[in-house]
């Protein structure tokens, strides 16, 4: 049986409150803070694998521990066989983490200079550094900001410098936390499909990443385990979770206005359908009706017509992975700013 290139088993991570000397300290706020709660996920080798959650679910603390930055409470985890609190002086060569908005680099080196730095510590040859430094500068387009000093970046090239030393070294198992955080919409869509095509060179690389981003988890991940309150709500395909948001089969049918004079309720007393609901705009009737099963649309559509009803478009309305959260976690990401779910 293969060895799973991430697991975790009961993992628990909990933190005392602190308070200033001689403060007074309510009931509440004297029982430590639980960030994981018994967290059991397993990674297959050659995965891309997405933590999805709000701000204090736990993935940025999840991964901590996986990256042995920080001891679990109770519970074990494992990367590539290795357990995290035995064995972090065997795990720390063959991964890398990169997180969103994070500062690093040293403000007096260049662009260049940074990245060769850090490509040094991993023990990488000056010939090889060579050739993935200027391969990253530019799949990011940093290839002209290369003799730059950091320190003159703007946040979002720093953000894409960052990105690029999580390469650099090769590892095998990569961690990415927010990677896009910050970067405009094309950097972003060229981060996603340069991501893809790594994990595609070698079948053997795993990469776990955690974001804030409904439409970026959907496209890259093949799997993804929802956190909430530190503790795996579910863990699945994107296709598969987004299939437990809808309880029924549900269709949006738009009819031509002038031509449907009727209500349309009598269309919940055929077989099969379980609800209408219309809505009215000023080019058409948008009618939306779930189904006890999907079959029960060709009894819909004869009655339609039989009304009098131009039926302009019938498509079925797939769930999105923004439905599936809210059914699974009872509230929505916040927004970025942008209109965008975070």
């Amino acid at each position: 049986m293969e060895t799973p290139a991430i697991r975790t088993e009961n993992l628990t991570r909990t933190y005392r409150r602190v308070r200033r000397p001689g403060a007074a300290v309510p009931v509440d706020d004297r029982t430590p803070f639980l960030a994981l709660d018994q967290v059991s996920l397993e990674v297959r080798p050659g995965e891309l694998f997405g933590l999805l959650g709000p701000n204090g679910a736990g993935k940025t603390t999840l991964i901590k521990i996986l990256t042995t930055l920080l001891a679990p409470t109770s519970g074990q985890a494992w990367v590539d066989g290795l357990n995290v609190t035995e064995h972090p002086e065997l795990i720390r060569p063959r991964i890398n983490m990169v997180s969103g908005g994070e500062t690093s680099g040293y403000g007096i080196l260049n662009v260049r200079e940074n990245l060769w730095l850090f490509a040094q510590i991993y023990g990488v040859s000056n010939r090889e550094a060579k050739q993935r430094i200027d391969r990253m500068l530019e799949v990011v387009g940093l290839t002209d900001k290369a003799g730059s000093r950091v320190s003159h970046l703007s946040t979002g090239q720093r953000q894409k410098m960052n990105f690029c030393r999580g390469f650099i070294t090769d590892p095998k198992i990569l961690f990415l936390d927010e990677p896009t955080l910050g970067l405009d919409v094309t950097a972003a869509r060229s981060i996603r499909r340069f991501v893809r095509e790594w994990l595609q060179e070698r079948p053997s690389r795993t990469l776990l990443l955690t974001t804030h981003y409904m439409a970026e988890a959907d496209e890259l991940c093949d799997r993804l385990a929802i956190i909430d309150k530190g503790r795996v709500r579910a863990c699945d395909t994107p296709g598969q979770l987004k299939r437990l948001a809808q309880k029924y089969p549900l269709f949006e049918i738009q009819l031509a206005p002038h031509d449907a004079t009727t209500n349309f309720s009598d269309l919940e007393r055929l077989p099969g359908v379980h609800q209408v609901t219309r809505s009215d705009t000023p080019s058409a009737i948008v009618l939306k009706i779930s189904l006890w099963e999907e079959s029960a649309i060709g009894s819909v559509v004869p009655q339609l017509v039989a009304q009098g009803g131009r039926i302009l478009t019938l498509k079925k309305v797939e769930p999105t992975l923004e439905d599936a959260f809210i059914e699974l976690v009872g509230h929505g990401l916040e927004s970025n700013g942008n209109g965008e779910a975070k």
